[in-house]
Order: structure tokens, then sequence, then C-alpha cells
């Protein structure tokens, strides 16, 4: 979070300073990329390079303090992976899969596969979960966002994000418990 230099820095972005925007960037670029990643969004490289584009366009609209920023790209993202989903409801296309990248040293292969197995296991829990829980779930430990500030993104009550929370922290205890793996 960048804190009580926020209004600062949201003003030289407003300017065009390219210092205040790599600063907001290196804020929440990887916060979203990885909601976007989690929700399995075919290209998030591409998809959070779109949703900062959007932020730009938009800033001149936006108001309020921080955690209203955040939430307000949050809420851009979510809804640059809707429509993502529809275009591609649309006009399907089959992608090949992608290689994974190795940047660890080949003697650190185990560590590298359990990593993979462990980050792989962890989808498949989260994709079974409703999509409003996921969404609050992802939302709030990806993003790093308040319970209201989840409320805002998903245009939900805070009682029912609260709610849909409790239910998917639930679902994945009941999962996990399923497997033999005790909390």
């Amino acid at each position: 979070m960048l804190g009580a230099q926020f209004p600062e820095i949201l003003a030289a972005a407003r300017t065009g300073a390219e210092w205040a925007w790599s600063r907001i960037y290196l804020d929440l670029a990887p916060l979203v990329l990885g909601y976007l990643r989690a929700r399995r969004a075919r290209e998030p490289e591409d998809l959070t390079g779109e949703v900062f584009l959007q932020v730009v366009r938009d800033l001149p609209r936006f108001e309020g303090g921080e955690h209203d920023f955040r939430a307000w790209v949050f809420v851009i993202a979510r809804n640059r992976l809707v429509d993502e989903s529809r275009r591609h409801a649309r006009r399907p296309v089959e992608l090949a899969p992608e290689a994974p990248v190795d940047r660890r040293a080949p003697e650190d292969v185990e560590t590298q596969v359990l990593h993979e197995a462990a980050t792989e296991r962890v989808r498949r829990i989260i994709e079974q979960l409703a999509p409003d829980q996921r969404d609050v779930l992802l939302l709030r430990v990806l993003g790093e966002l308040t319970v209201e500030e989840v409320a805002r993104v998903i245009g939900r009550s805070p009682g029912a994000v609260k709610a849909l929370q409790r239910r998917g922290l639930a679902a994945i205890k009941r999962t996990l418990a399923r497997e033999g793996v005790t909390l």
C-alpha cells in the first residue's frame, strides 16, 4: 500500500508523471495479476495490461482515497475478466498449453515439482467453490481488499460478502477434511 503518499502519487499520476504511474503499477499489478491467474484468465498478463490502460483512461473520473482506488482497480479487473469470458464464449479459441518457464536451478527440480503440484491442488480446490465464494476469497486474499471493498467490487452488501467468505472457507475446510488434511 502507498499509505500517506497516496494523494501525492495520485495527483502526480493525473498529470502524467511516469514515476507516479510506476509506483501505482508496482503496488497493484502483482495483486491484479495474481487475481486474474487464480481466476484462470486466458492471458492474465495481457488482461492486467488492459486493466491498467483503463485505469489510465478513467483516472480523471476517479474520486476517493487509496482503499477506494484499490477496490476500483479490482472492479475494472473483474469486469475485464467477465468481458473476456463472454468474448471467449462467442468465439472459442483453443490455446496451446503454455509451457512452464523454469526459473530455478536444475538441482531444485524436486522443489519445483512439489510447488507446481501444490499450486494445482489449490487451484482445483478453489475451482470447486461457487463463483461468488471464489471471487470473495480471491479478492480478500490476493487483492488484499477489506470486506467493504469486496462488497463494492462484486456489487453485494458487506454482510453478503462475509457470508460468502464464511461459506467458501467452510467448503475448503470440508474438501481438505475429505482429503485427510487436518487444520
